[in-house]
């Protein structure tokens, strides 16, 4: 093995009952590296990690770490080695301080009296912290915390633990831009103390700017690693989907018939002010802000989860009133809502039932389900979307990311609305995944409906808008038609520069 490489993995495979995850996979890291490993839903890269990280063990194949073999059967071997993961839904307690946290289970102690020494604690927190270089108090409970400072929680917990190697998993997901920026400076000043990085992420533009190397692992295959200043992300979409990805967003241009839909002056106190917007039949208009900004609150308010203070909504020229969900279902108007996992979805039911679950009244003849139309209506859009599973009683816990969300989307199309709202539709799925929803997209809006698309992906919002709404601090501060947009307009209205 090379001097500079710390843990290297050859011949791995892996199979499950029924599904072979990983079949003959290899992969290095070097000391001092962010090395990003990319894949569609379903490559192999979740399972890669657990087996890295001790949750699963391998059937074939080896693992070096620092230059010796080693047999990962459990998360504390890994952990004792070195080696620490930061997953997507992080592993934290809510309900007691940044430092507890930190140094859980592990807790500075009395010589004497063996009670923890509070000062201690917060003493070695504060060091922790002040070497990833953010000021934050160790005092603070968890809870009260966003997503990116759990996140820093997270990361000195691992270096508490003198982690050489630090797993992120999709650790930009729930992100805004300034958040990525800051943790894109922690990532570089841990390869500056020649940890170890593997990074990985559907977030390709986040990939090329962070990583040294990429590797791609497809259908459980490994594929290959280049270096990221050598290559381009058409040739890593190619290597991920087995074929070129032209397009990724697919929008065309259709003849609007007229304004289907207006909010008037929507206001909700303390949240967003003014909201005031048309969208035409067949538009699809885009709703762009950093985090914070009020883009989900409108949504949730039009959908009636969120009650407002003053303003009015239009359908089709007349005044409507939406005080609850149903009221929205009735008016035409469905919400596929930001966090699919809490909101979305129920992933101990199966396709079948999340799909008919908004209609189920519909399909009930005193008190009994229909069993003919459930099954008619959820096949007819598991094969309008293309959703791939074995059969409509999969779990949707065994579905990947991108199925799932197709679900999502089928569930709220079963409704037949009138205007679709989409926030985020396409946050963690991957490459493949991410142009099959917009295709849906394209053909919804040539078939008529109005679709409102909140995301926070630039180049997305740019490729698939006719027009683009910019929120700052709860007000709108830009609109613009798609071609007089670009990304750097964009977030100059996003942060408040234009008005």
């Amino acid at each position: 093995m090379k001097k500079d490489i710390i843990l290297k993995i050859t011949h791995i495979s892996k199979s499950f009952p029924g599904v072979k995850a990983l079949k003959d996979v290899q992969f290095d890291l070097r000391k001092g590296e962010v090395h990003a490993l990319v894949g569609e839903n379903g490559a192999g890269k979740s399972t890669l990690i657990k087996i890295i990280t001790g949750i699963h063990q391998q059937d074939k194949g080896k693992i070096r770490f620092e230059d010796k073999i080693v047999s990962l059967k459990n998360p504390s071997i890994a952990i004792d080695l070195g080696i620490a993961a930061i997953y997507q839904e992080l592993a934290l307690f809510p309900d007691i301080t940044i430092a507890e946290n930190i140094f859980f289970n592990n807790q500075p102690r009395n010589k004497f009296t063996k009670s923890i020494s509070w000062k201690r604690l917060y003493d070695n927190a504060r060091k922790f912290l002040d070497l990833i270089g953010v000021d934050l108090d160790p005092k603070l409970k968890v809870s009260e915390l966003s997503v990116a400072k759990r996140q820093i929680t997270e990361i000195a917990r691992a270096i508490s633990m003198d982690a050489k190697v630090i797993i992120m998993d999709e650790p930009t997901s729930a992100l805004s831009q300034s958040e990525i920026k800051d943790l894109f400076a922690i990532i570089r000043k841990l390869i500056k103390e020649n940890k170890s990085v593997i990074f990985v992420s559907h977030k390709l533009d986040e990939v090329f700017e962070i990583s040294d190397r990429i590797s791609v692992l497809r259908d459980g295959k490994y594929i290959g690693t280049n270096k990221t200043s050598d290559t381009t992300q058409d040739k890593i979409i190619k290597m991920m989907v087995g074929r070129e990805l032209i397009d990724l967003f697919p929008k065309e241009d259709f003849k609007k018939e007229g304004v289907i839909f207006k909010v008037d002056k929507l206001t909700r106190t303390g949240v967003f002010k003014d909201i005031s917007f048309e969208l035409e039949k067949g538009e699809i208009l885009g709703i762009v802000g950093l985090m914070g900004a009020g883009r989900t609150e409108v949504a949730r308010a039009i959908f009636g989860v969120d009650r407002i203070n003053s303003g009015k909504v239009y359908m089709n020229g007349e005044e409507i009133t939406i005080k609850k969900p149903r009221d929205a279902l009735n008016a035409g108007i469905a919400l596929v809502p930001e966090d699919r996992q809490e909101s979305g979805i129920i992933k101990e039911m199966n396709i079948k039932h999340n799909i008919t679950l908004p209609i189920i009244k519909h399909l009930n003849r005193f008190g009994i389900l229909n069993n003919k139309n459930d099954m008619r209506i959820s096949r007819k859009y598991r094969d309008y979307l293309n959703i791939k599973a074995p059969s409509l009683d999969q779990l949707l816990d065994n579905l990947s990311g991108g199925n799932q969300q197709k679900v999502v989307i089928a569930k709220w199309l079963a409704t037949e609305p009138k205007i679709l709202i989409l926030d985020e539709p396409t946050r963690g799925i991957d490459i493949g995944a991410k142009a099959e929803v917009h295709k849906i997209m394209n053909l919804l809006a040539k078939q008529g409906m109005g679709i409102i698309m909140i995301s926070s992906e630039m180049p997305e919002v740019l490729g698939m808008s006719d027009r683009i709404i910019v929120m700052y601090e709860g007000t709108i501060t830009g609109e613009f038609k798609k071609d007089q947009a670009d990304q750097e307009t964009l977030l100059k209205a996003a942060a408040g520069l234009i008005k």
